[in-house]
């Protein structure tokens, strides 16, 4: 999440998306205490600040994981397959965490 900030603080067009087990980040009202973490929630409210406008998310991470858009904690934009590999083909830099 830091280096897309840090690029968008820099005005670089920084898409956010979640795909896999990284859309479990996004549920809403985690609690991240039991496992001695902190959760990402508070940080992705403030991604419109940095320029970030849109979060994405890959439609079949959420089905495969039965989790709907009302489970998330932010409004998301969901892709489809098709989508989701125009959008890492016509990018300039990927990073996969």
């Amino acid at each position: 999440m830091d280096a897309a900030l840090a690029a968008a603080v820099f005005e670089q067009q920084v898409n956010f998306l979640f795909m896999d087990d990284g859309v479990f980040q996004l549920i809403q009202k985690q609690n991240a205490e039991f496992i001695s973490s902190k959760t990402i929630g508070r940080a992705l409210e403030t991604l419109e600040l940095y320029g970030i406008e849109q979060v994405l998310v890959d439609a079949a991470s959420l089905q495969e994981r039965h989790i709907a858009a009302d489970d998330l904690s932010i409004p998301v934009k969901i892709l489809k397959a098709k989508e989701v590999r125009q959008l890492t083909t016509n990018s300039d830099v990927v990073i996969n965490l």
